[in-house]
């Protein structure tokens, strides 16, 4: 397109600006006040139909990390946009980029509050990385333009609130000047910063690595890896990352650090120098009192995250691209000639087939089947702790969960992650309460054919609060369990196809019939796999 161009509509330009953004997967579930946009869509604009706004947000979550390009969301006034706070907090915490367009009851009435008016502005809190309701109705696709490089750059949602009305008003001539059509640009570590970062590390008598969600690319594994062998030190997960950023079959994989300060300072202890490379220093639950390391214990940080950068409290925050300044780190840094200590690293011992059917048992016989493209995407609280030590992530996006530690998360964005990446094998792992905060999600993968296997852990109850009310010296839960529910029944009921399985024998035939094929399969399933709880809080 040319400056000069006249386009007819608001709408038929913001199509236009849609289009040369690449934002022609719109996700949604619509409403009466996205009629007038919605109507006669435009045959490459891909309408994805979710029957819940959280699963709307999901999906168009996991197209996001996927691609690393903004999605396209479309939400319904107040009650949509209301429904659909809870996924976009996620979003936010995932470094998600979204576009998001709330529909407006009509400008020329707002002033009376007519029914479906919604009072927008800060309805989502914090969460969206920025939001704006244009002037006027011509302002419409320069907004579009604009929350596109605000998604991008902010790694979130950006927000456009549309009066309906808007669509129909007549465009400006030539294109919306509100944005660029690029920006080019990155954060970049100054030398004398990768300098100190150096000195930092050499100064060191026994350094050891944190890896975060921000170091989850190709380039970042790669060169953390590298960093690891030369400095011959381990390598941690963050505690609750909701990706992997390092290989975690990797001889020098530490594993994952505790959650609770008293455990992160003794995990920490034996180390005079902790880099932390694309994640937060340091993520806890619950709160215990106390430093997150001992005395003598040094911390720097690298992230692209400013917010990350700035509550973190080490001595050396570098705010820049992780792979980027791990890889211009490594030439300063001399190869140690005797490895750092590496701590003990205690596994669960393989389960017998003699004992009822655990978490342990699926996550076990997955670990001996998957693949390392297979990107497994999590959501039991209850069996994290064995998840992470049975199923390493072997490749980046191996491994997703929800950063925000919201429920109903895995099962949408496995299904945008899937579309988004049709020919990588998408496992979801959850828990049977986990899956029903998003279960109406399994319409849209069964309806569009996206080839998922949902592993539902089935043991009738939330687990995890049982264990927590434990832990507060209760003589059990104030809410009861849930064991007359079936996941396999309400997920046919949604047209998706599923089986229950109950013992060792017909999970593992279940397990060998489908995931040879995952990676072509264009057909959702649900496993439901009844497993008893276990009977310890995961630590």
């Amino acid at each position: 397109m040319t400056a000069g161009t006249t386009t007819g509509t608001v709408k038929e330009q913001a199509f236009d600006v849609l289009r040369r953004y690449g934002l022609t997967t719109l996700f949604s579930n619509p409403g009466s006040t996205e009629v007038g946009f919605l109507a006669d869509l435009p045959a490459d604009i891909e309408f994805v139909l979710g029957l819940h706004e959280g699963s709307v947000v999901g999906m168009a979550t996991g197209h996001a990390l996927a691609t690393g390009s903004p999605a396209l969301v479309l939400l319904h006034t107040t009650a949509g946009y209301g429904n659909a706070v809870s996924a976009l907090a996620t979003a936010r915490a995932n470094r998600a980029p979204l576009v998001v367009v709330v529909g407006q009851q009509d400008r020329r009435h707002l002033a009376h509050e007519p029914f479906l008016a919604g009072k927008l502005e800060g309805l989502a809190g914090e969460y969206p990385v920025w939001q704006h309701t244009p002037a006027r109705p011509q302002d419409v696709p320069g907004a579009l333009a604009r929350a596109w490089h605000e998604a991008r750059e902010g790694r979130g949602p950006a927000v456009v609130v549309v009066p309906m009305d808007d669509w129909a008003a007549p465009a400006e001539e030539g294109l919306p000047t509100a944005a660029p059509l690029a920006v080019d640009g990155r954060r970049t570590a100054s030398d004398g910063a990768v300098e100190s970062l150096a000195a930092f590390l050499s100064e060191a008598e026994a350094p050891c690595l944190v890896a975060g969600a921000g170091n989850d690319s190709p380039e970042g594994w790669r060169a953390l890896t590298e960093l690891a062998e030369r400095l011959r030190c381990p390598v941690f997960q963050e505690a609750f990352g909701a990706r992997a950023g390092f290989p975690q079959d990797h001889p020098l994989f530490a594993g994952h650090l505790p959650a609770v300060r008293s455990a992160l300072r003794t995990a920490l202890a034996p180390y005079d120098a902790v880099l932390v490379v694309g994640a937060a220093a340091f993520r806890q639950y619950p709160y215990a009192p106390g430093d997150f390391t001992e005395p003598g214990t040094r911390v720097a940080l690298v992230t692209d995250d400013p917010e990350e950068a700035h509550r973190s409290p080490g001595e050396l925050v570098l705010l820049a691209e992780p792979g980027d300044t791990v890889r211009r780190l490594l030439p300063l840094l001399s190869a140690r000639d005797r490895i750092v200590p590496m701590p003990p690293r205690v596994l669960p011992a393989p389960p017998r087939e003699t004992e009822p059917l655990r978490a342990a048992h699926v996550l076990a016989a997955l670990a001996e089947r998957l693949t390392p493209e297979t990107v497994v995407v999590e959501e039991t609280p209850s069996s994290r702790p064995a998840l992470h030590a049975l199923l390493p992530a072997r490749a980046p996006l191996g491994f997703l969960s929800a950063a925000m530690g919201g429920l109903g998360f895995a099962m949408p964005a496995a299904i945008g992650l899937r579309r988004a990446t049709p020919d990588r094998p998408v496992v979801a792992v959850l828990g049977d309460g986990s899956s029903l905060y998003s279960i109406q999600s399994l319409w849209s993968a069964a309806h569009y054919g996206v080839g998922v296997l949902f592993v539902v852990l089935a043991n009738g109850r939330y687990a995890i609060m049982d264990r927590l009310s434990e832990r507060e010296g209760a003589a059990a839960p104030a809410w009861p369990a849930f064991t007359e529910l079936s996941v396999s029944t309400l997920a046919r009921g949604l047209g998706c196809p599923a089986e229950r399985v109950e013992d060792h024998a017909s999970l593992l035939s279940a397990l060998d019939k489908v995931l040879p094929g995952l990676a072509e399969r264009r057909e959702p399933l649900v496993l439901e796999v009844a497993v008893e709880a276990d009977p310890e809080y995961p630590s």
